[in-house]
């Protein structure tokens, strides 16, 4: 008997760790996002949070639930944020800056996981990278340098000589209002190329935002990553064809169809954010957990798109690629 007892000891200790924490009791798990106004399934990006889960043994109706909302308009979040903090959840799952601020304001006790915030020390959200406090950590999409000037590079190798660059903002976005009072003006004087503003608050705004650029005559136009052009990626991508104008966007999954998108990988984001949920189901403060940014960027090139704007994408460009679209 003791023998028995010696041999089921022993295996115990050989099961993994994934594999013995997988049986304990079900955790739940809040995600906040933006959607359209009939509601939506996460996409491609957010699905790698399940792989990131998975890699540490968290499984969807196994020995995890998550509960889904997404806001649209924007003004639903903090009503849909107080639903997901009545189910009690061990953690929420903020997708962007709108959600995780309406998280922020619901509960200063549930530990929060954000993805795709630009700059999560300028919204006030963490205290520090390295020392966020609180009860928010995750994974921000800025490392700091010189953001639209490389765009601005990029446009130049793609349109040789464009000296007008139009810049599209969203001037309710906190981060674009930072930019715009510093990078921006910076930037236009360093290479010395005009750099007009043309803003956006509604979809309806967007048709007004390209008209502007178009009349002002801008050799091509950089589209800031934001909510609004987001979920409108498709009507950016449309007005961006019908008024003629190269663009270059942040997140490859609201560009489909356009022509650049350089910017950090949020398949990838989302899928290290997998590895933060397990710690703090597992006891970690989020306090604990510093912020990480983006480890992995992405060039992609649309050669359609570029072909029916008239342009020749330089051999210099496609060899940095990581994707081109034929």
């Amino acid at each position: 008997m003791k023998r028995r007892e010696f041999i089921a000891g022993t295996a115990a200790l050989l099961v993994s760790p994934k594999r013995a924490w997988a049986q304990g009791p079900r955790r739940r798990l809040g995600f906040l996002a933006l959607g359209d106004a009939s509601g939506r399934a996460p996409n491609q990006a957010e699905l790698a949070l399940l792989d990131g889960l998975r890699d540490h043994g968290w499984i969807d109706g196994r020995n995890l639930t998550i509960d889904y909302r997404f806001a649209q308009p924007q003004d639903r979040a903090p009503a849909l944020a107080a639903e997901l903090i009545a189910l009690h959840p061990d953690v929420l799952i903020a997708a962007g800056p709108q959600a995780v601020l309406a998280l922020k304001s619901a509960t200063a006790t549930i530990p929060i996981v954000f993805v795709t915030v630009f700059d999560p020390v300028a919204l006030g959200l963490v205290q520090s990278l390295s020392r966020p406090g609180g009860n928010i950590t995750g994974l921000a999409t800025y490392v700091p340098g010189e953001w639209v000037a490389k765009r601005i590079e990029i446009l130049r190798e793609l349109v040789p000589g464009a000296s007008k660059i139009a810049i599209l903002v969203n001037p309710g976005n906190p981060i674009h209002r930072l930019l715009l009072a510093e990078e921006i003006p910076s930037t236009a004087r360093n290479l010395g190329v005009a750099l007009p503003i043309v803003e956006a608050t509604t979809a309806e705004e967007l048709d007004i935002a390209f008209a502007s650029a178009a009349a002002q005559r801008a050799d091509a136009i950089i589209v800031f990553g934001d909510a609004l052009t987001w979920v409108e990626g498709p009507r950016v991508i449309a007005l961006a064809a019908k008024d003629h104008l190269p663009a270059i966007y942040l997140f490859r999954q609201v560009a489909e169809g356009g022509l650049i998108v350089y910017g950090p990988d949020i398949a990838d984001l989302f899928r290290r954010a997998g590895g933060y949920v397990d710690k703090i189901l597992k006891g970690t403060k989020p306090a604990d957990l510093p912020v990480e940014q983006p480890t992995k960027f992405e060039l992609m090139i649309n050669l359609k798109t570029a072909k029916a704007l008239g342009l020749t994408v330089p051999p210099s460009l496609l060899v940095r690629a990581d994707e081109v679209i034929e």
